[in-house]
Parts: C-alpha cells; sequence; structure tokens
C-alpha cells in the first residue's frame, strides 16, 4: 500500500514537471488565436498549416527552428501573404519548446493528418538549440524546405 502510494506521487510530481504546452500556448494566442486560425493577413494560422509543414522533409526541424529563433519576412500560407516577425522563443526550455510544438500539433487535429505522427521531444529542441540563425535565415529555410 505505501509503495503504490509513493509510486502515484512521484508519478503525479513527474506530470507537474512537464511543460503544458496548452499553457504555454496562451504567448501564442494574441496572435494565432485560441483557435489557431491566426488573423487574416495579419498573423497566419496554424491549424492546417501545421500538418502542412510536419508532412515536408524537414518540416520538424524547421518548426523547431521557428520556435528558437523567430522568423521575419514574407510567406506565404493558404493563398494569403504575411509579411511580418514572430518573436523568438529561445528563452523556452527545450522540453517546454517541446510541449508548445506537441500543443500546435496536436490542439487541431494536424497530427491526424501526418502519417506516422510523433511527438516532438526536449532531445530534438536541444540537438538543434547550438544553430544559431536570425529571423531571415529561418525564412530561408522555410524556403528550401518547399514553402513560400
Amino acid at each position: 500500500m505505501k509503495r503504490t502510494i509513493l509510486g502515484l506521487l512521484v508519478l503525479g510530481s513527474l506530470a507537474l514537471a512537464q511543460a503544458d504546452g496548452a499553457k504555454l500556448y496562451a504567448q501564442c494566442a494574441g496572435c494565432h488565436q485560441a483557435t489557431g486560425q491566426g488573423l487574416p493577413g495579419a498573423f497566419p494560422p496554424l491549424a492546417g498549416h501545421v500538418s502542412e509543414i510536419l508532412n515536408l522533409k524537414g518540416g520538424r526541424e524547421y518548426l523547431i527552428l521557428v520556435l528558437l529563433n523567430g522568423l521575419q519576412g514574407q510567406i506565404e500560407v493558404k493563398g494569403m501573404k504575411y509579411n511580418g516577425a514572430m518573436p523568438t522563443y529561445g528563452q523556452l526550455k527545450d522540453e517546454e519548446i517541446a510541449a508548445l510544438l506537441n500543443h500546435i500539433s496536436t490542439a487541431w487535429g494536424d497530427d491526424k493528418k501526418v502519417k506516422g505522427f510523433k511527438p516532438f521531444t526536449a532531445d530534438e529542441v536541444k540537438a538543434l538549440r547550438s544553430k544559431k540563425l536570425t529571423p531571415q535565415q529561418v525564412l530561408e529555410e522555410r524556403k528550401k524546405i518547399g514553402l513560400k
């Protein structure tokens, strides 16, 4: 009985220690909206676009780079052009960036549109953290994976 209670306490502590992607997304919702639909002409949608990115070779890495380094310049999403600047979230811990990416990948069903979807991990983020890019260089990475 004591072992069971101790085990439950440990599991509960681990769950609390894990980053909460939905709570972290609150920082993003001002622009991309709680629904992930963005604001036409001002801020691009994430819902439906994240799966398009994840289905591209290099898409996972690109999304991590966007959060770590920001993004600046003209992009096109679902036929609409956007020309702004997304700030860096590089100040977040690796597990927080992974949790945030998992939230935006699953909150609106984008994960269901990606064959073999795997959740993002802190190790993936850590592996790319040393690749320091400017927001404009991240825009070039976007073009390299086939996005406008």
